[in-house]
């Protein structure tokens, strides 16, 4: 079985548990090298475990995003050892709490912005250089269906998505006549820990695992994939699989 990924590296944050661990072990499956991002080294062990275990590779990189001036020391030792990187998955986020848009505390709300906005700014701002030296970059955020379907109680996490999707369009545009490829991805209702958060009473068994929706991130990942600015949904991949 040809790897589709194959001599590609990929850098995926929130890579320790969920649809980032489950990323990983697939980009990794398909060939690519991976680099882990998130906080617990001990989750980022596990997952390299598994990695290594079925004959993959990753580099691990224990970070806590909300610390802005790590991220900015992501490109350098990219840069040095392989001079590009070929695929960024901004995945990692938080749902802050569901409350009424007058009772979010401040420094909550804030908190969420920081994570799921500007975190990806950040990496952005640091990686872009490094994506445009890959002869096809690719760069996909992870996104929500709420932003198309606003929900009561959820605020902080469908505004600050809302924002994420208008500052990766924007990027899109900016980098229409380059080599990278820039999406938006949403994985769907999916059996995950913050699925659990937001929804207690809910069979998780009646939700897909992480691993079931992992064939869009890949085939967004490839080199030969050509959409741009795009809003995949993982959860019906290939078939209405886009929203422009």
């Amino acid at each position: 079985m040809s790897e589709r990924l194959a001599d590609r590296v990929a850098l995926i944050t929130g890579a320790s548990r969920g649809i980032g661990a489950a990323i990983a072990r697939r980009f990794a499956a398909e060939g690519a090298h991976v680099i882990l991002v998130a906080r617990s080294v001990e989750e980022l062990e596990k997952v390299d475990d598994d990695i290594q275990s079925a004959g993959g590779s990753a580099t691990l990189v224990p970070m806590d995003l909300m610390e802005w001036s790590t991220i900015d020391g992501l490109a350098a030792p990219i840069a040095e050892r392989w001079g590009k990187l070929d695929v960024l998955v901004g995945n990692a986020a938080i749902l802050g709490r569901l409350s009424p848009m007058g009772h979010f505390p401040p420094d909550m709300w804030e908190q969420v912005f920081k994570l799921n906005v500007h975190a990806n700014w950040r990496l952005i701002r640091a990686l872009d250089p490094l994506l445009r030296a890959s002869p096809a970059g690719r760069a996909m955020f992870v996104t929500s269906g709420i932003t198309r379907n606003p929900q009561p109680y959820w605020g902080a996490y469908s505004a600050s998505k809302a924002a994420l999707e208008a500052m990766a369009l924007t990027y899109a545009a900016e980098v229409a006549k380059t080599n990278l490829r820039v999406n938006l991805i949403n994985p769907g209702p999916t059996r995950t820990a913050m699925r659990a958060l937001a929804f207690p009473g809910e069979d998780p068994e009646s939700l897909p695992a992480p691993e079931q929706l992992t064939e869009a991130f890949v085939a967004v990942a490839e080199a030969g994939f050509d959409g741009h600015g795009l809003w995949v949904s993982a959860d019906q991949w290939p078939s209405s699989n886009v929203v422009h």
